[in-house]
């Protein structure tokens, strides 16, 4: 099967001939995995087997797609948001609204004149459209979006507090997002449209859920909505512990969850399988905590096994994945062991960055 013939079946729930892969990596286990197999770092999903190609064309590029070598470097984005590396990941070191009065809030304006830069950034994707299942991604949506301008704390106070102005911003940050989705389904042979908006932590919600129904559900409903006019599958992101708002996103139509963060409370993913398989797919679940980083290879392979094994169950539905980016400290022994029980063995992982090298040459490019 091609990457698209396999995830389009997956998601349909008929057979495969092995899970659809889509791992994320840190970007330093990227560095790492690229040296081994000798092949740039963008080319290392290719090598490892992963089927979706997909790239951020809202904020998220400017969080995860700009990488910086030293800690606290850092660059300013679009939207005013001045970002620094701290540890391995970028963090946010200056929120542009966080002082700002209600009418300085209120004459915000989202980078729409980088329209053009944003969604060039799936340019690099679409050779061999037909071959890969092709992902954009445009969150953050709402919540995420705004509490990346205001700061976590403004954010959960102006919708306990100023519920006009919090639902304005909400209202904005989501059309940004519709007006990239549009223009990525216009322009991009899409197989799923990637939204996402993290409003939970890894204990709750960070808002009840009747507060999330008010104020961000129809927001990204709209979002969503793109996504179903297009006629392409739609997938959400939300970190932590969402559970309580899980049916109100299959009735919003969403058809792909992740990531499943196994460690949290009501995110067991074989228990989200079996209440909601049958409308909802999911990605994600393997543990990046303990499991990945720390486990034997024999306990990544059990684990691995019965993950597979009750998330495929009754017809598919299911795209592994880690419940974040694998971590740097993960020995390349678990690594290769987890892609194995998925079908994808260590021999062929490196058959593969071999054949992308001698594509590579042949096209001059340097390694």
């Amino acid at each position: 099967m091609t990457h698209k013939e396999r995830v389009h079946a997956a998601l349909e729930r008929k057979p495969v001939d092995r899970v659809p892969i889509f791992m994320w990596f840190h970007p330093e286990t990227t560095s790492h995995l690229a040296k081994l197999l000798e092949v740039p770092p963008a080319f290392v999903g290719e090598a490892m087997g992963n089927d979706v190609r997909q790239a951020w064309v809202n904020n998220n590029y400017a969080m995860e797609g700009i990488v910086h070598e030293n800690e606290g470097e850092g660059h300013s984005d679009y939207w005013g948001i001045r970002w620094k590396k701290i540890g391995h990941f970028n963090q946010i070191a200056e929120f542009p609204l966080e002082n700002a009065k209600r009418d300085q809030i209120l004459s915000y304006r989202f980078p729409s004149d980088h329209r053009e830069d944003l969604l060039g950034q799936m340019t690099p994707l679409v050779d061999d459209a037909e071959k890969w299942f092709l992902g954009c991604d445009v969150s953050p949506c709402v919540f995420e979006m705004y509490f990346r301008l205001r700061g976590m704390s403004n954010a959960l106070t102006d919708m306990a507090t100023d519920k006009e102005l919090a639902s304005e911003m909400f209202k904005r940050c989501a059309d940004f997002s519709i007006e990239l989705a549009q223009e990525a389904c216009k322009r991009f042979e899409l197989d799923w449209l990637w939204t996402g908006d993290d409003i939970a932590g890894q204990d709750a919600l960070m808002m009840s859920p009747a507060m999330w129904r008010e104020q961000i559900k129809p927001q990204l409903q709209k979002v969503f909505d793109v996504g179903k006019e297009a006629g392409v599958w739609i997938a959400h992101h939300c970190c932590g512990s969402l559970r309580p708002i899980i049916p109100d996103l299959i009735e919003m139509g969403l058809h792909v969850l992740n990531p499943i963060q196994c460690n949290c409370p009501g995110m067991d993913p074989l228990d989200l399988k079996k209440e909601y398989g049958e409308s909802l797919a999911f990605m994600g679940g393997v543990d990046t905590v303990e499991l990945l980083p720390h486990g034997t290879v024999n306990e990544i392979r059990t684990s691995t096994t019965r993950l597979l094994e009750g998330m495929t169950a009754h017809g598919g539905g299911y795209v592994l994945a880690a419940s974040h980016t694998i971590p740097p400290e993960t020995p390349d022994e678990n690594i290769f062991a987890l892609f194995a029980v998925a079908g994808v063995t260590q021999q062929e992982i490196f058959d593969r960055a071999a054949q992308i090298r001698r594509r590579l040459a042949s096209s001059n490019v340097r390694l």
